[in-house]
Parts: C-alpha cells; sequence; structure tokens
C-alpha cells in the first residue's frame, strides 16, 4: 500500500519575544538623584563666582570672618562629595539601562554608545561655553570603560574600587613626601593672585573672551579630572555596579542597619576628613595640601555615602512621600538642570550677562544656589507633568535609542 506524501503544517517565523512591562520608577532613587544636584550646585556657583576659588588664595574683596566660615563650611561638607553620590548613581542606573535593554531584547553596547557619545558632546559644549568644570566629558569616556568591566561580579567591583580609592590616596602621599623632601611645593601667593585678577578681568568680558579664558582653563581641569576626580568616580562607577547588581536600592528599607551604620561611620570619618580639607585649602603648604587630598580622598566617599543613608532613611519614614514629590522630579531631569544651572549662573557671573564674577559675597552666592533650586524644584515638577523625560533627558534618549521617543505625556 502506498501512500501520498506527507505534510507538515507550516512553521511561524521567529518572533521577537514580547517586551516585558518595564518596572515602575523608584522614586527615592530619583529623590536621591536630586538632592545630589543641590549639593553640586552648591559646589560649582563658588568656582563660577570667583576666580579665586581653588587657587589657595583668599579673595581680597571677601576676606571678612563671615565670607571666610561660608567658604570653611562649603568645604568641609560640600566640596569633592556629592559628584561622588552622583557617579554612583551612574553606575546604579547602567544596570538599570542593561536591564531596560534586556526587556526589549535590544544590543545594549550600541545604545550605550551612543548615549556616551551624546554625553561627550554635551559635556565638550558645556565646558567651552558655560563652564570649564565639566563632569559629562569624564563620565562618558569612564563609561566605556565601565562598559568593559561591567561583567565582573560586585564583590570583585566593590574590591577593585576600595584598592583604587587607596592606591591613588597612596600615590598622593608618595608625593607629597616628595615635595617636603625637596622642600618645593609651595603657593605662589602673587602669581596666583595675578592670575586670578586676569581671569576674572576676562570672564567679565565680551562672549570672545569669556570663551577664551574657558579654553585656557581646560588644560588645568583635564589635569584635575584626570589625576583626582576620574579615579574617585569610577570607583563610585563600580559600587553604583555593584548595588544595582544586588538590587540595594530596590526597596532600602529593608537595609535599615546597614544605612544607620554608614551613617555613623561616614559622618565621623568623612567630616573629620572635611575638616582637613578645608584647612589646607587655606594653607600655601604644598606637601599639606597633597595630604589632604589623600585624605579626601578616603574620606569623602564616607561622607557621601552618609548623606545617601540619610536621605534613603528619611524617605522611608513619615516625611518620606513629601520629600520624594519635592526632590524626585529634579532627580529626573537632572542633566537638563544640571546645564541649566551653568546657562542661568553664567548669565549672572560672565560678560554673557551681568557679569558679577568676584562682585558677590560667599554668603550671597549661597542665598543665589539656594533660589535657583528651589525654582528648579518648581520646573520639574510642571514639566513633568506635561512630558514624559526633561528637554535634554530627551535629546539623549533620542541619540542612545536612535529613533524618537515621545514628546507628550500620555493623558492619565
Amino acid at each position: 500500500m502506498t501512500t501520498g506524501p506527507t505534510t507538515t503544517p507550516p512553521t511561524a517565523p521567529p518572533t521577537a519575544p514580547a517586551d516585558r512591562p518595564a518596572p515602575p520608577r523608584l522614586a527615592h532613587v530619583d529623590a536621591l538623584r536630586g538632592f545630589a544636584l543641590w549639593g553640586v550646585l552648591l559646589v560649582n556657583i563658588t568656582f563660577m563666582a570667583s576666580a579665586h576659588q581653588g587657587t589657595g588664595v583668599t579673595d581680597p574683596l571677601h576676606a571678612s570672618a563671615p565670607d571666610a566660615a561660608v567658604r570653611f563650611v562649603t568645604a568641609v561638607f560640600f566640596e569633592a562629595k556629592f559628584y561622588l553620590l552622583f557617579s554612583f548613581l551612574f553606575g546604579y542606573g547602567f544596570t538599570l539601562q542593561l536591564a531596560s535593554a534586556d526587556r526589549v531584547g535590544a544590543a545594549f553596547r550600541p545604545r550605550f554608545l551612543r548615549r556616551c557619545a551624546g554625553l561627550f558632546v554635551l559635556g565638550l559644549c558645556h565646558a567651552v561655553l558655560l563652564f570649564p568644570g565639566d563632569i559629562l566629558t569624564t563620565y562618558a569616556v569612564l563609561g566605556l570603560l565601565l562598559l568593559a568591566v561591567h561583567r565582573i561580579p560586585p564583590r570583585t567591583a566593590v574590591r577593585t574600587a576600595v584598592a583604587l580609592l587607596a592606591l591613588t590616596a597612596a600615590g598622593y602621599l608618595l608625593l607629597a613626601w616628595a615635595l617636603a623632601a625637596t622642600g618645593d611645593g609651595g603657593t605662589d601667593t602673587a602669581a596666583a593672585a595675578e592670575q586670578a585678577r586676569l581671569t576674572t578681568e576676562a570672564l567679565r568680558g565680551d562672549a570672545r573672551s569669556v570663551i577664551g579664558e574657558h579654553l585656557r582653563q581646560l588644560s588645568d581641569v583635564v589635569f584635575v579630572l584626570a589625576f583626582f576626580q576620574a579615579p574617585a568616580a569610577f570607583a563610585a562607577f563600580l559600587l553604583g555596579l555593584a548595588a544595582g547588581r544586588r538590587g540595594a536600592l530596590a526597596d532600602p528599607a529593608r537595609h535599615g542597619r546597614f544605612l544607620r551604620r554608614l551613617q555613623w561611620t561616614g559622618f565621623s570619618v568623612g567630616v573629620a576628613g572635611g575638616l582637613v580639607w578645608a584647612h589646607a585649602a587655606q594653607e600655601d603648604s604644598g606637601p599639606y595640601q597633597l595630604v589632604a587630598v589623600a585624605v579626601d580622598m578616603v574620606t569623602a566617599p564616607l561622607l557621601a555615602a552618609a548623606y545617601a543613608a540619610t536621605v534613603l532613611r528619611t524617605l522611608a519614614g513619615p516625611r518620606g512621600p513629601r520629600l520624594a514629590a519635592a526632590l524626585a522630579p529634579a532627580g529626573r531631569m537632572t542633566l537638563t538642570n544640571y546645564l541649566t544651572q551653568s546657562l542661568v549662573l553664567a548669565l549672572v557671573f560672565t560678560g554673557f550677562g551681568a557679569a558679577l564674577v568676584g562682585r558677590m559675597a560667599p554668603a550671597h552666592v549661597a542665598v543665589t544656589a539656594l533660589a535657583l533650586f528651589a525654582a528648579q524644584l518648581v520646573f520639574s515638577r510642571w514639566w513633568l507633568a506635561r512630558h514624559p523625560y526633561g528637554p535634554v533627558e530627551w535629546a539623549l534618549r533620542a541619540a542612545t535609542l536612535a529613533r524618537r521617543p515621545r514628546w507628550k505625556a500620555e493623558a492619565p
């Protein structure tokens, strides 16, 4: 008996897996990012308001006791701390971006490379036009390094971060010892004061003068970024990567005991290190200043962690919803707010606008920063009620995804 040829039902072509629903945003992470934005503003404004900041020479026009007190408090509690918190959140956000690409079945590497390219372009424009102390270009470059090592286990990431901080601090201690042994390294106060005067005049000039001064400062800024901020920022990247892999911020209430320990250790050791850092800034001893940098390298991360622990514990308490409602919108559009801060301050302090550099007392500078941040809190909440992303975040997302994201918020 013969039979006809057997047939099999046609198989459906393979289809991409359905997108898994995105998890809700972590409001406490957005709020923590907004808190970090506030601290960064309080530091950046001091450099935009005075060409004497960071030179080791006191501005003769603002040398009173109240002026010195404001500068000292800023140095102890804010300088070199809040960019570490931002860096930690960059590493944590990296793991969220990995998860997002996995949910939609997209290749992560091209996405992230486009994101880093976008950050670099934004940072370069920011540094040349508005503020040479840009951090976006550093994040773009370090992001490539993070991409290369992102598969390391969380425990290895933590150990590498600690080792990087310790080795960098040791390098500064060796350099301090070498300077002390040769009797060199003191600050030339006359030369520093003259350079601050020339910088002030340039920043009060027209647009060409301001941009020219920014370009002149870039070589010094790159040196500081490469040998001070970059090692600490990458260590914070790794700590954020490890925390993201563990889902440490998914439910901070589970880590109450650990957060309390961070507060005790971070505030005690971190503030002590901040006191050394602030005191050294008032001295003209090069070796002592390098020792202070080494101390800051290992204590500033602890103070940044204590700040984060305090914010997270507050968010988990009865006042948490109100604090999150205030800070989270600014944290969702930190890139827009960061660049807007520099734009507004450039209009206030440089020849682009009022040219008030060197003319505003430190206390008034601090009040200006608080007023600007309060305005950004209000604007961020208003904007996000109408749009899903901040304007610069929308542009960076378009570059990252290589498509046009949604512009208007969906109707409730």
